[in-house]
């Protein structure tokens, strides 16, 4: 009677259309042909359902298996998926045979527990028992296996699934939610490309994408950066006959204004609202946050008003942005204004909305503001994370406390709260910055023993302080270790070695790293160019970073200001005036300016020689053009007085000369 009963349920059933983010197959949620699966059964709790199971499980005749499937159904909605896998067992203790539609639902218990394995060969025993797995089947492991990251498996399941749709001519074709599936595990990957092939075929072969498809695949093409291709697709939804939905229009407006193309964020924002599509929270944190990062602060309490108008309540996250912003720019009280704001409107603040206002105070060096928020946020019941710590740590760290900051570090460990990499990195930077090199290097030893791995920024705090310390051996056994540990070495590592070698002296050494950085894939920066021109100059060879100045342009690293008073210098100390006058017009040209020390050394050298000069000529028309040409350099106030005090110092002149403090004041 059992047999009977399930081949009639396979022979009346038809194909589903596919389950949703590891959802139970919907012909156990409905079924146009079967009023046994037009719901699954309501139990208020696992217990309840557990004691239903037992009653039909020891009833004469037991019940037929579509009765044991809704059971299933309703204790996998309720995520006991390790249950429905122990009950399943019983079933088969029991001489219960089971159908395609139970073994699905093993198999989709199987994929939730991150076991895609198993469910295969699930798949296996179905086969092996008779039965013609359905849509929902493969539908259902093919999500399992993108959920693991196995989309490779996962496509040969789906070309297997057409394979033999098409051969036997069977039931079990994709449908949408088969394609979708596939789609989000490419995006999810990164295989943008694959997944905009993959909709191409299916609108090919007749399927209808639905807006979750469509979702689906913009926001995988707006986590890629490729917001264009996003709102080419949402163009073609619109055309279409499937509108668009609030989750489609936030993606965009997400990505646009991650782009901080903030007006076409807007812009689509005030579409959406035209068209009768009320935005949700997300919608509104995207935004927000973007405005926060502006500082228009006018918009983002217009934004908090329009919210609240809609009824849609701003929650800690959004509270917690703003916050955070407000502190980022200095605004500590106006931040304590919005927590207090929060409060009145019965949204607590949590630990990422404390960290933020400690970090605010740390900012401002208001440590003692700084704990008493730590004070309040542990009072109220939140328990420090790392994060917390390392805020108050990274302050102490900046007002040179470093004996608060090793005392917070130990009352992590004390309370067991593992200190991360960027709190090593933090500490070290602080005690290399206090002259405490060699307790730096101790407490790297102590993060590599404890397990924690270093980045490039703890490598980049240790050779930078080697460097200027002039521990040049041991700066260069550490960059041996960093390329050792197939680390890849960025141009910061390289630039500060190369600095360290110009300071040393070896500058024969920094020349050829220099010259070897295209064969490690990389290229100079602007800091980079600008010390080996400064070590290049210090050695007297002017024509060499001459040529490496002029080489930046052609590289595609234009000279900053730095790099032309680096240069501007070099030619002063070297006697070389008129090149280093040719170089600063150029400099100010380009909207750069001398800075005091290029000023000083131009006044040192150039003001004897015209002095020398006025002497032997005694002619006013003579050295007023050349003070004119000289005071295009001198910009500012400050620049100005080191001018005239120098002046004082070496000019001296008869009555016919004009007071220099007049032509100042001028």
């Amino acid at each position: 009677m059992m047999k009977i009963m399930t081949r009639a349920t396979m022979a009346s059933s038809s194909p589903g259309s596919g389950t949703c983010m590891l959802s139970l197959p919907p012909h156990f949620l409905s079924s146009s042909q079967n009023n046994f699966h037009s719901k699954s059964l309501h139990f208020n709790t696992l217990d309840d359902a557990l004691s239903s199971f037992h009653r039909m499980l020891h009833m004469h005749p037991p019940p037929p298996i579509f009765e044991f499937a809704k059971l299933l159904t309703s204790i996998a909605k309720m995520k006991h998926y390790s249950t429905v896998l122990s009950l399943s067992k019983k079933m088969d203790s029991f001489g219960i045979p089971p159908d395609v539609y139970t073994l699905t639902i093993v198999i989709n218990s199987f994929c939730h527990l991150n076991r895609v394995d198993f469910a295969l060969s699930v798949l296996a025993k179905i086969l092996k028992l008779g039965h013609q797995p359905d849509t929902a089947t493969f539908t259902t492991l093919v999500r399992g296996l993108c959920v693991e990251g196995k989309i490779g498996e996962a496509l040969d399941v789906f070309d297997k699934m057409v394979g033999e749709a098409k051969i036997l001519k069977l039931g079990h074709q994709p449908d949408t939610a088969t394609f979708t599936t596939l789609i989000r595990g490419l995006c999810v990957e990164d295989k943008i490309g694959d997944a905009l092939h993959l909709f191409d075929k299916m609108i090919g072969e007749g399927f209808q994408p639905n807006v979750v498809t469509y979702g689906t695949l913009i926001n995988g093409l707006c986590k890629v950066g490729n917001t264009s291709a996003a709102i080419r697709l949402l163009r073609s939804m619109e055309q279409g006959n499937c509108q668009p939905d609030v989750v489609v229009y936030t993606s965009i407006i997400d990505s646009l204004c991650k782009d901080r193309q903030v007006t076409e964020a807007f812009n689509l924002f005030s579409k959406m609202v035209g068209q009768g599509i009320s935005p949700d929270i997300f919608t509104y944190t995207s935004l927000i946050h973007t405005l926060c990062n502006l500082c228009e602060w006018k918009h983002v309490t217009t934004l908090l008003n329009q919210m609240i108008n809609s009824k849609i309540m701003p929650d800690v996250v959004i509270f917690s942005t703003v916050v955070d912003a407000l502190c980022k720019e200095g605004k500590i009280t106006e931040a304590h204004d919005v927590v207090d704001m929060m409060i009145i409107r019965g949204v607590e603040p949590n630990v990422v909305t404390y960290n933020a206002l400690m970090d605010g105070h740390c900012l401002q060096s208001e440590m003692d503001e700084a704990v008493k928020v730590f004070d309040t946020m542990v009072h109220n019941g939140y328990a420090p994370n790392v994060i917390s710590y390392n805020t108050l740590i990274n302050g102490y760290c900046k007002i040179q406390r470093m004996d608060k900051a090793m005392y917070l570090f130990e009352e992590m460990c004390r309370k067991e709260l593992i200190p991360n990499t960027v709190t090593y990195n933090t500490l070290m930077h602080g005690l290399c910055h206090v002259g405490r090199l060699q307790d730096a290097i101790a407490l790297f030893h102590e993060m590599v023993a404890h397990g924690q791995i270093p980045d490039l920024a703890t490598y980049r705090i240790l050779l930078d302080y080697l460097c200027k310390k002039s521990h040049l051996d041991e700066a260069m056994a550490l960059l041996k270790t960093i390329e050792g540990n197939n680390m890849d070495p960025d141009i910061q590592i390289y630039t500060i070695v190369i600095d360290g070698m110009c300071r040393a002296g070896e500058l024969e050494a920094a020349r050829d790293l220099f010259s070897n950085l295209s064969s490690k894939g990389l290229r100079p920066n602007v800091r980079t160019y600008t010390i080996m021109i400064n070590g290049l100059c210090r050695r007297g060879l002017l024509d060499e970073a001459n040529k490496l100045f002029m080489e930046m342009d052609e590289n595609g690293c234009s000279p900053d200001g730095c790099t032309y008073n680096t240069i501007t210098q070099g030619l002063l100390q070297n006697k070389e005036v008129l090149r280093a006058i040719q170089l600063l017009q150029e400099m100010l040209a380009r909207g750069f300016s001398a800075d005091v020390s290029t000023t000083t050394l131009l006044v040192e050298m150039l003001l004897p020689m015209i002095s020398s000069l006025l002497v032997a000529i005694g002619d006013q028309n003579t050295w007023v053009p050349m003070w004119q040409c000289v005071s295009v350099i001198y910009l500012t106030v400050e620049e100005r007085q080191v001018f005239i005090s120098k002046l004082r110092f070496y000019m001296w002149f008869d009555h016919r000369c004009i007071r220099f403090e007049d032509w100042n004041r001028g």
